[in-house]
């Protein structure tokens, strides 16, 4: 049903009609679609999601290879992104209309709008080519490749676990700066969203309650507001978290990142469907359970919800 023929991406385009009518059979696709589906659902539940055709290999082998890279990215890029947007957001809220209000809301305006791929092959030009800050493509030095045994394949993990602090350091060279850029665009989400959410608890009643009897303003703002609020940037940075996951394509093409992204990218330009299908249905499991999870920590960090 899709516009790509999955028989074509086997076969190849000057496969005669006998071999193409072979592998549309062993495929299945000679079956009612209902069939087709419901099939293709008992293989998912037991953990066959078939194999790729570009790799060879069983689609889910090669999505636990490419994973932990974007796991390890995204991460990194989630902590600085909430680590600066949330602070920010708060300092714009604090002081809505005045100048830090209207810097923070500049800075945020920049990083949404600006598009990712643009940023960083300026980054590259300017970090890597010119001053040599950072690492370029990759997640580590070209030098280092096969120095370290891929126990979890986080590369961070597996080197400290080796003992090659000189690997350990590539890959952190390596890093920082697609990690620095995603997490610069996440931060301007949740600026905005902790300056409305901060906005709104600062206007109400018990705030000035509070002022009235007595607590600094820092109490106030920290302790009441901030404390009003934390549920909701639960969900806003667990959101933004799932979209790093899935959303990395652009940066991880432009710094070369061996990573989800860019696995789902390869499949999707030759047309293999199995691996797509299963990309898709990952990001939404992943999607799924991050909501999840964000209901779970509501009773912690809202006493209410118990």
């Amino acid at each position: 049903m899709m516009p790509a023929d999955p028989v074509r991406a086997i076969v190849g385009e000057d496969a005669s009609r006998e071999t193409y009518e072979q592998v549309f059979n062993q495929l299945g696709l000679d079956r009612p679609v209902w069939e087709q589906f419901l099939r293709y659902l008992g293989d998912v539940f037991s953990g066959d999601f078939g194999t790729s055709i570009r790799t060879g290999q069983p689609v889910i082998n090669d999505i636990l290879h490419v994973m932990p890279a974007t796991i390890e990215l995204a991460t990194l890029a989630i902590l600085i992104g909430a680590g600066l947007g949330v602070p920010l957001g708060v300092i714009a809220a604090v002081n809505k209309d005045r100048w830090p209000d209207h810097v923070v809301r500049v800075f945020s305006l920049f990083g949404h709008s600006m598009p990712i791929f643009w940023t960083g092959m300026i980054a590259l030009i300017i970090f890597y080519a010119k001053l040599g800050w950072v690492g370029g493509s990759g997640r580590m030095s070209q030098f280092y490749i096969g120095m370290v045994p891929d126990r979890t394949g986080f590369l961070l993990i597996d080197s400290l676990l080796a003992g090659q602090m000189d690997v350990f350091w590539s890959a952190i060279n390596h890093l920082i700066l697609p990690a620095a850029l995603l997490g610069y665009s996440s931060s301007a989400y949740i600026t905005r969203m902790t300056r409305s959410f901060m906005l709104d608890q600062l206007g109400q009643e018990y705030m000035t309650t509070a002022r009235v009897k007595g607590l600094s303003k820092r109490q106030t703002i920290w302790h009441h507001a901030f404390g009003n609020i934390k549920v909701q940037l639960v969900t806003i940075v667990a959101l933004a978290y799932g979209g790093l996951l899935e959303g990395a394509v652009l940066i991880e093409t432009v710094f070369g990142w061996p990573g989800f992204g860019q696995y789902l990218t390869n499949n999707l330009i030759i047309g293999d469907m199995n691996a797509v299908m299963t990309c898709v249905l990952i990001v939404g499991v992943i999607f799924i359970a991050l909501n999840l999870l964000s209901d779970l920590l509501y009773r912690v960090f809202d006493p209410r919800t118990k």
